[in-house]
């Protein structure tokens, strides 16, 4: 477990991630964000994890499993979703799982959360989720998101060999796809702890979307809303010198 570096309230911006080597490679190297999407994008308190839950339920129900043991699988399959939703592979649960979900009367457009991404100063911004492409999709309609990415790193549930978080082969994969090679170049948020443990151990600069912000001790830094980026990452919304003058 990673030592803890929460910057306490009262923090000045100069003291942000003073320990955390960011040296930009050769120009011809984009540094990226990465952005996990469910629970990140839009708050746990959405209600989806809930609606996610009792789909996974009644998907193991459907499945043929015995009523007591349903709640226990369903529970352990929701917090290892990326992992433990290998097994399920066969039975297609993006359409019983998250095809399912009635996204458009939950999520809707978020101005504030558009805009802070939309004014961000760095060369790519890119979703990383351990959720299907169609999933995905509809989440950052939803959101207004649309156009303010440069690419969708996903899970193909038809890939019965398909990569996911917390994984590093899926953080490779993720890199190939928005074509950087140095791990230093990588930025991310995401709200799994195990997540933003893989990607520290990895290289990247790591951000926890925590229920405590406080109490974590995951990633670089702790936040409780994707809207405190700004405040731990001052410098991808600082202008440029040449912006100040003109």
């Amino acid at each position: 477990m990673p030592t803890s570096t929460y910057i306490p309230n009262g923090a000045t911006a100069e003291s942000l991630g003073a320990g955390i080597d960011r040296t930009i490679t050769p120009n011809h190297e984009p540094r990226v964000f990465f952005f996990d999407i469910d629970n990140t994008l839009y708050p746990k308190d959405s209600g989806i994890p809930d609606l996610m839950r009792e789909k996974i339920e009644k998907y193991f129900e459907d499945a043929g499993f015995e009523r007591g043991d349903v709640q226990t699988l369903s529970y352990r399959y929701y917090i290892d979703y990326g992992l433990a939703i290998r097994g399920l592979v066969l039975h297609h649960p993006d359409k019983k799982v998250d095809g399912a979900l009635p996204l458009e009367e939950i999520l809707h457009e978020n101005i504030p959360l558009r805009d802070m991404i939309k004014s961000m100063n760095i060369e790519k911004k890119w979703l990383f989720t351990n959720a299907g492409k169609e999933h995905a999709e509809r989440v950052i309609k939803c959101l207004g998101l649309e156009g303010l990415f440069d690419g969708l790193t996903y899970c193909d549930y038809n890939d019965k060999a398909f990569t996911c978080k917390p994984d590093a082969d899926s953080f490779h994969k993720a890199m190939r796809e928005a074509g950087v090679v140095h791990p230093s170049n990588c930025y991310f948020v995401d709200d799994a702890a195990a997540n933003c443990d893989k990607a520290m151990d990895i290289g990247w600069t790591a951000v926890h979307v925590a229920d405590d912000p406080v109490v974590s001790n995951y990633g670089h830094f702790q936040i409780a809303s994707i809207m405190e980026l700004p405040k731990v990452l001052p410098e991808f919304w600082e202008k440029s010198k040449e912006a100040k003058e003109n």
